[in-house]
Order: C-alpha cells, then structure tokens, then sequence
C-alpha cells in the first residue's frame, strides 16, 4: 500500500478534465500539499483551479528544468500522478506530441523511479487502435496498432517502460471514454455529452453519425463511457494500492449512444430529437463501432466500488455543472441528489 498524505503529490495536467478532478478528490480527503503543474495558455481552464486547494503551481515548461537544476525546490515529494499531456486526437504535429507527451514522460518518471518516488501515469484507451473488443489490459503491446499520432505518443511510453523494466515499478492508467465537469476549454474534444446539451439548447436537437454497419442500427453503435468522478476515484485507489503496471480505468460496460444522449434530454427537461448524419469519409476507416474496458486487474487490486448507472452521470453533469457554469468546487459530492436513481 501507498500512503497518499506522505508528502507532497505532484500533481502534472491538474488543471485539465481528470487533473483538477483529481485535485478535487484529494482536497475531498482532506489533502492540500499538492505541487500543481500545466500549461495555462490562453485557456480557461485555470478557472477549474479557482476553489480548489493546493500548495504551489509551477509551469510545466519548467518542471524538467527545475528537476534537474534543483528538485528540492518542490518539497518532498511522495506521489507523481502524470497526467499532463496533448490529448488531441486531430493533433497533426507528431514532432510536438513526441516532445510533449513521449519524451516529457519518460524525463520525469526516470526522474521518480530514481528517488522511489510512487509514479502514477496517464496512457489511454486510444493505444488500442482499431481492435473492437473488450479491450484486456493485458494484451501484448507489441499487437497494439494506435491510429492516430496521439495514440501512438502514449503507446510508445508505454513500450519504453515495458522495454526498461518500469512498468514493474509504475503504473499506467488506460483511460476510456471520459466526460465530465471541468471540460469546457477542450473545445471540439469535448465529450459528445457536453456539445450535445450545447446542440439541443441551441437547435432543440442532437446529431448523431448514421450507421453503416447492417449489424448495428443508427445511434447503437457502443462505447464504454465513464464519468471522470469515478475516474478519479480509481485512479487514486490504484495510486493508493501500489499496485504496478497497466490498468484498463472504464465502466467495463458498452452502451450505446443513445444510452449516453437521451439523458440529457430529460436533464434539460425538452423532447428527444436526434437526427442521424452521414459519417465523414475521413472517419469511416478508423471508426470504431463497440470498444468495452476489460477491468478485472483493476477489480483485483481491490476496487469494489459500483459504478453508478450511465443515466445518473449525465444528470448530475448537466443539471449541477453544464446549465449553472459551475466548476467543481471541494464541497460536491460525488453524485448529486438530483440524479435519479442513486440513493
């Protein structure tokens, strides 16, 4: 086991979706000495860092250099969680998500692994490729075949820590299909959950891609979708575990589109209209129809909590975050009691 209050947690891409919620979650547990590092930009996104609580920020420009010029300046740092990276999947510049998300990586896990600092790390479901499965968390890397430069960013780390021995001393998170608060400066890789509440506000109505598979009908094809809360929430269990290797984080369910949309409908309280559009022919050939996390190393670690019904995440983003413009803020619970079936 790993205790989380000794020392200091550094805490890379704590502004984005799954950081500032991990930011959250530990201020939930009552954990403030946290080192917060990203890039701020011209984004929004330090918004999401507003009623949270932390120790220090540090740009993530300088982070490797102050890690190599002088690391006690962070204080003593007892937990890295990496989750700071480019995670666009339309991004077009290789060179940039290689540096960013390849080589920045493998700087500051050899930096813990070195000091036998707990190493936590962001990969993602995308190294699964094209494979349209229950997706096993112990399948042979070298089988993986990434379909976009994003995803091969993350599965090269992934091969270089297999490669080193690290992934004995490390753990990767293999996160599915996240959506939630604190994700409103993704711009059009936002979750289909959060442009959809934008689409029927706007136009009354939703639009989906058609089918072009006969097995699967409009709106059916499936995805595993996890809302980042309980993302959060095993990502610190993990942390917390000592457990190493590569974790599947997901629902370790498929549900379908429309499963996902019509909540929101009833959330906003309007009538369900979806239309169906074509699929663009850019996207056909690296579509996935059905994609499930296979969550058993994760359930073997000893995570035994539920996972609140699909229906209920929805409601509790839309109604308590998406139509008020609210951030996550330390007091929230994890599910609010106007979804409906939680008790």
């Amino acid at each position: 086991m790993h205790d989380l209050h000794n020392g200091r947690i550094l805490l890379t891409g704590g502004a984005g979706l799954i950081g500032s919620t991990v930011l959250w979650a530990l201020n939930r547990r009552g954990i403030e000495d946290v080192l917060v590092v990203d890039r701020l930009d011209e984004s929004e996104k330090w918004k999401h860092l507003v009623p949270l609580r932390f120790a220090d920020y540090l740009d993530a420009d300088d982070l490797t250099e102050t890690l190599e010029c002088d690391p006690e300046a962070l204080g003593p740092i007892g937990t890295v969680i990496h989750l700071g990276a480019c995670s666009s999947t339309t991004e077009c510049d290789a060179d940039f998500l290689m540096r960013n998300n390849y080589e920045y990586s493998k700087r500051i896990a050899g930096w813990a692994i070195e000091r036998g600092i707990r190493f936590v790390y962001a990969s993602s479901a995308a190294t699964y490729g094209s494979l349209e499965t229950t997706l096993d968390d112990e399948a042979p890397l070298a089988d993986l075949r990434p379909l976009n430069a994003y995803a091969y960013s993350k599965h090269l780390f992934d091969c270089y820590a297999s490669r080193r021995g690290w992934l004995d001393l490390i753990c990767g998170i293999k996160y599915f299909n996240i959506f939630g608060p604190n994700e409103d400066h993704k711009g059009e890789m936002r979750s289909v959950v959060a442009k959809a509440c934008e689409q029927i506000r706007e136009n009354g109505s939703i639009r989906l891609f058609k089918s072009d598979r006969p097995e699967y009908a409009d709106g059916e094809q499936r995805r595993d979708f996890l809302y980042v809360k309980d993302a959060v929430e095993m990502t610190l269990h993990l942390a917390a575990s000592g457990r190493n290797g590569l974790f599947n984080v997901g629902a370790g369910k498929a549900q379908t589109w429309l499963d996902l949309v019509r909540p929101i409908f009833s959330a906003l309280g309007v009538p369900e209209r979806i239309e169906f559009v074509p699929m663009p022919e850019h996207l056909r050939a690296k579509y996935q129809y059905f994609t499930c996390a296979r969550i058993d190393r994760l359930r073997s670690t000893g995570y035994t909590a539920e996972i609140p019904p699909l229906a209920d995440a929805v409601a509790d983003y839309v109604r308590n975050y998406i139509l008020p413009g609210r951030v996550l803020e330390p007091n929230d619970a994890p599910y609010a009691r106007t979804a409906t079936t939680i008790a």
